[in-house]
């Protein structure tokens, strides 16, 4: 026998924390009884166990899959509101996968999905940090007190942000030569923070676009295309958290732009 939440992770249907909310809120059942008690344990192998009416089945292939998200897609697995999600990316693709944290619907980049429920969980605790860098197009250019307060922390809903690394990549961009370029990496999950952070200092984001977690970028993936990790990045992803947070370097210090412009494509 084991708990719930453990099963339901194994089979790929969620993260730990993420089933047990699954629970709370009604959508599991064992034998044909609902069941919202945490601590509820199931045998996998003889119990009907069913989310939302579909029985689950213990994960045969773990998959781990990096798509790059375009904007106007929603990343969960399905929506009530009928919007497009990030599963219509993943045709053919038969094990039960979901993403891992989220991208805005109006943001783009890089999303980790997968079926093994103890990466996904370890990877989206606070407590590794794992690191997760984003090219912003913002309005105006960020002097230097701009840059020291996204690096420093500022402060959402009464809590300041963690410290990130910040780096200005281009100024003068835009068809009217407005806009800026900045590149972070936080180690943070909260809720559109990076837009959140860059609205706080003056400069809301024109176009938000995801380019790194962790160790794992590929900036050949084209929008709307997916690829399986390959073995040594999940290695690599593996080994987060017992490490460090994935930034390369102490987060702080802004690093100024070189003078010549900005040379690729334009994603606002």
């Amino acid at each position: 026998m084991q708990r719930l939440q453990k099963i339901l992770s194994a089979a790929g249907v969620a993260s730990r924390r993420a089933s047990e909310r699954l629970m709370l809120d009604g959508h599991v059942s064992v034998n044909g009884r609902i069941v919202r008690e945490l601590g509820a344990k199931a045998d996998p192998e003889r119990d009907d166990i069913q989310v939302d009416g579909r029985r689950i089945r213990i994960a045969s292939r773990r998959r781990y899959l990096l798509l790059n998200k375009p904007r106007g897609y929603i990343t969960t697995r399905s929506d009530p509101r009928g919007r497009p999600t990030v599963m219509d990316f993943l045709k053919g693709i038969r094990e039960y996968v979901y993403p891992v944290g989220r991208l805005d619907y109006d943001s783009e980049g890089l999303l980790l999905l997968t079926n093994d429920g103890d990466l996904a969980a370890r990877l989206m605790h606070p407590r590794h940090g794992i690191g997760r860098v984003y090219e912003a197009r913002v309005r105006g250019v960020p002097g230097d007190r701009a840059l020291r307060r996204l690096s420093t922390g500022v402060k959402i809903d009464g809590r300041r942000t963690a410290p990130a690394r910040v780096r200005l990549l281009a100024r003068g961009v835009g068809a009217r030569e407005d806009q800026s370029t900045l590149e972070l990496t936080i180690t943070e999950g909260r809720t559109r923070q990076v837009r959140r952070m860059c609205e706080a200092v003056g400069h809301p984001v024109v176009r938000l676009r995801r380019v790194r977690i962790g160790p794992i970028a590929d900036p050949s993936l084209k929008p709307g295309t997916f690829r399986d990790l390959s073995r040594d990045e999940i290695r690599k992803l593996k080994a987060l958290g017992t490490r460090d947070s994935g930034l390369e370097s102490r987060p702080g210090s802004p690093v100024a732009p070189s003078s010549s412009r900005e040379t690729r494509p334009d994603h606002s």
